[in-house]
């Protein structure tokens, strides 16, 4: 009906779905990015900054999310979704709770100001460290997990990598936490699901040590208990090609596959919008014409 499409169309228009990547960095300047802006919480405190990226990790991570389609290198899993990015690593290459805690209350944050063009609805964690699940959303024990869990009720949804060291996910935080969504990687070398293509990642044969195309990534994370299990799921996470400083690059990992879930539930959210103007378009017996 002509409803239908003037209502998908209306939805398709509508408010973008924002990704916080907290992470190095991006590169503000890379041409397949839509970067809205940028916090620095290196010092533990929020700045608003003109985001960079000296690592590189950060760039990678927000090109698997919204690589933009277009007529340049890559196309991410929401094409062309604004982000924001948080940087969480200092100078020094180093990472600290009170920096990760920095970044999560300031994407919970836009949830509850005025400016409602700043709104996080997905956030990405591509970090993780040693810890293990806290009851009560760890309030009074556990300030990550209490302020993940604020931020979620807010209305921010997480997905956050498993990990690289071929382990079970109950003995690292984030990836625990059964608030969060978490990604393990899984190797995919041709984009199809029958397992047959060769293990290749361009002269890389990685075969050799016992890689199988759409299996798990030997390295990846994984969830054996069952409370986890709820909260896992797998994305590709091998030969990932993606956005880096001033270019493009292949790198492999967890890291990698949390995006690519970033950036799916993204896509979840802005086809529940055009359900909603669906819904209420028909509600009302609108007849719109095609034009």
């Amino acid at each position: 009906r002509d409803w239908r499409l003037a209502a998908v169309h209306r939805a398709s228009t509508g408010r973008e779905v924002a990704i916080a990547v907290i992470d190095s960095g991006i590169d503000a300047g890379h041409p397949d990015l839509n970067v809205r802006g940028g916090i620095d919480c290196s010092t533990g405190s929020p700045v608003k900054v003109t985001s960079t990226d000296d690592v590189g990790h950060g760039t990678f991570v927000a090109g698997v999310i919204g690589a933009k389609d277009n007529d340049l290198g890559v196309i991410g899993t929401a094409p062309g979704t604004p982000l924001w990015s948080v940087r969480v690593v200092d100078d020094a290459g180093l990472i600290t709770e009170e920096m990760l805690n920095c970044a999560i209350d300031w994407v919970t944050a836009t949830r509850k100001d005025k400016n409602p063009d700043n709104d996080i609805q997905v956030a990405n964690i591509s970090i993780g460290g040693p810890g293990t699940e806290t009851a009560n959303c760890g309030k009074g024990t556990d300030p990550m997990h209490y302020a993940l869990c604020r931020s979620i009720n807010a209305g921010v949804a997480y997905a956050v990598a498993a990990g690289n060291s071929g382990q079970d996910i109950a003995r690292f935080v984030p990836a625990t936490y059964d608030e969060v969504l978490t990604a393990t990687a899984i190797a995919d070398f041709d984009g199809k699901p029958d397992g047959l293509a060769d293990p290749l990642c361009g002269s890389e044969d990685w075969s050799k040590i016992g890689q199988l195309d759409d299996q798990p990534a030997y390295f990846s994370n994984y969830a054996s208990g069952s409370e986890d299990r709820e909260h896992t799921v797998a994305a590709p996470g091998v030969c990932m090609t993606s956005t880096t400083p001033g270019g493009y690059g292949v790198a492999h990992g967890t890291s990698f596959a949390s995006p690519a879930v970033a950036g799916s539930l993204a896509l979840g959210e802005r086809l529940e919008q055009m359900r909603r103007t669906l819904l209420a378009e028909k509600s009302s017996g609108t007849t719109i014409s095609r034009d």
